[in-house]
């Protein structure tokens, strides 16, 4: 028996003579977990905590006694980690898992040796050189890896980059445009990994990584839409406006295909929000915020009522 759910085993008990016995046997094989897997995912987390405070405890270190220490011990003490960490995952035999892990936290060390050369020799760089010169030195790992939380690293400083060199370097650039690139380049890393997730049989890709990246993508999109409404409309909003329609209903298609509440809750969620906008954008006067709060508690419980019923649906 494959793919078998406590809904599952609900419906068939209801509706059939299933000894207590045999429901009781079937859930410890198929849902309950089992001293096994609570070893697996405890031996993972406590690894992970281990190795997010070491790389926590490096970064306070540096801070604490950057004045007392030499700049070659500043450089060479990272260095050192770094190459050490890396020789534990080509060298050692431990858990892939555990591997990628560590290499998640010797990711994290280039950043922090790229700010500590920073420091020392003051090179005058914007701060986007400094978030795209650890974004490209750990772009190898995170293609070899194929860990979920690596690639939410990578996909996080390539968005501080592009943050940081509109500010910095693109100052011409209007902030609606700048909005529409990131919800683009988001909108784009989701797609290419639910792609990869529908038709790769090797690489796995978890759902909180592909929500993670949608609600990012979603962020971006809403907020630029307001920035849209409050301020002159440029040709850059009706492309963004003209973007998001195209994505939303391809988001809310794909939800209701896989049977995806998360989907169907996060877009109703921006269109209220923009809706929202609309509304104060007509008058700033005391009724009508009276009027975005019917509206807002009326939709909630439209969308609240919708997704109980879709997902009684789904389960029977």
């Amino acid at each position: 028996m494959t793919n078998i759910e406590r809904e599952d085993i609900q419906i068939i008990s209801r509706h059939s003579n299933w000894s207590k016995q045999s429901i009781d046997t079937l859930l410890k094989q198929e849902i309950y977990s089992d001293k096994t897997a609570w070893q697996k995912f405890l031996n993972l987390f406590f690894i992970s905590l281990g190795v997010s405070f070491t790389t926590a405890g490096i970064v306070f270190f540096f801070a604490y006694n950057w004045a007392d220490l030499h700049k070659f011990i500043k450089i060479g003490l990272i260095e050192v980690l770094i190459i050490a960490t890396t020789c534990i995952v080509l060298f050692s035999k431990l858990n892939l898992d555990i591997k990628n892990i560590i290499l998640t936290g010797a990711s994290i060390l280039v950043g922090v040796l790229f700010a500590v050369f920073g420091q020392i020799y003051q090179t005058g760089a914007n701060a986007y050189d400094f978030f795209l010169g650890w974004t490209v030195f750990i772009t190898l790992w995170v293609g070899i890896s194929n860990f979920a939380p690596l690639w939410l690293v990578f996909i996080i400083l390539v968005n501080t980059t592009l943050i940081l060199y509109t500010e910095q370097v693109a100052n011409d650039w209007s902030n609606i445009f700048n909005l529409t690139l990131f919800f683009v380049v988001n909108t784009l890393f989701l797609i290419v990994a639910l792609l990869v997730k529908k038709h790769s049989k090797t690489i796995k890709i978890p759902i909180w990584f592909t929500n993670s990246i949608a609600l990012i993508a979603i962020f971006f999109s809403t907020v630029g839409i307001n920035e849209g409404i409050f301020n002159e409309h440029k040709f850059s909003f009706f492309i963004l406006l003209l973007i998001t329609i195209v994505c939303y209903a391809a988001g809310l298609k794909y939800g209701l295909k896989v049977k995806s509440g998360f989907y169907l809750a996060i877009i109703p969620f921006s269109i209220i929000i923009i809706i929202c906008s609309l509304i104060l954008n007509l008058s700033h006067s005391d009724g009508i915020f009276f009027i975005i709060g019917l509206f807002i508690i009326s939709s909630i419980t439209v969308v609240i009522k919708n997704l109980i019923s879709l997902q009684k649906k789904w389960t029977n």
